[in-house]
């Protein structure tokens, strides 16, 4: 009697697909990815961040750094007003993006103006700086994150914290020994004013030794500063 013969379903090999492999991989690490970038979010919602990227860039070029971290009850309240007034004056506003800046960055051919505190955060304490679409794209998803999980008062004490004041000094409150010898607490209304007055470009403006353009814009922001203040747009990172 013949021997019966195997189907041939049962001798078929199994096809490998390499692009349902890889897709599925790319998948699980974009997942996972995800997963610890919002787990670190979270976390600095209570816990200082870590030195960033940029600090750890001038500490290399420079040889030190000077930076102290204060909470936001040991900064006083004009530094925070001048810093939004300077910054991103409709920041308790927005979600993340101020889309009225940025039709209007759009429409002048210009991106100034248009990047908001939590942008700025986002690039300062996770990123790197530079112009580059990776860096924006990275950018545009982590600003709603951090839009979400963290109080608008959180953001502007990390930026507060974070941003460079003058070569190598990050931090409002080694900005304000610095340049006028006192603490972030016993800040003034112009000391406020010119210390948010330097934050476009820190390396080449001071605080202490303003020319009359610096003047000028710190004029204006202290100006900012007590606007925002009585018509509630700082309410939402104040006690």
């Amino acid at each position: 009697m013949a021997p019966a013969r195997k189907s041939s379903a049962s001798t078929r090999k199994p096809q490998i697909r390499p692009l349902r492999w890889l897709r599925r991989w790319v998948v699980y690490y974009l997942l996972l990815s995800a997963l610890i970038v919002t787990g670190v979010i979270a976390v600095h919602r209570v816990i200082e961040p870590p030195r960033t990227y940029f600090m750890g860039q001038e500490e290399r070029r420079l040889g030190d750094i000077r930076r102290d971290w204060v909470p936001m009850a040991r900064i006083a309240p004009v530094m925070a007003r001048s810093l939004v007034a300077a910054e991103d004056a409709n920041f308790c506003q927005h979600w993340g993006f101020d889309m009225g800046a940025i039709r209007t960055a759009i429409a002048e051919g210009s991106g100034r103006g248009a990047s908001t505190l939590s942008q700025q955060v986002v690039k300062n304490v996770y990123l790197w700086h530079g112009r580059n679409w990776a860096r924006k794209a990275l950018e545009a998803v982590m600003t709603p994150v951090v839009e979400t999980l963290w109080p608008k008062r959180r953001i502007v004490e990390i930026y507060l914290n974070v941003a460079e004041f003058d070569t190598g000094v990050f931090g409002v409150e080694a900005a304000a020994r610095h340049y006028f010898g006192v603490s972030a607490a016993d800040l003034s209304a112009v000391q406020a004013a010119r210390l948010a007055a330097v934050l476009p470009d820190p390396k080449d403006r001071s605080a202490k030794s303003p020319s009359a353009a610096l003047r000028k814009r710190a004029a204006g922001i202290m100006d900012g500063a007590a606007t925002i203040d009585r018509d509630g747009r700082a309410a939402c990172f104040e006690d």
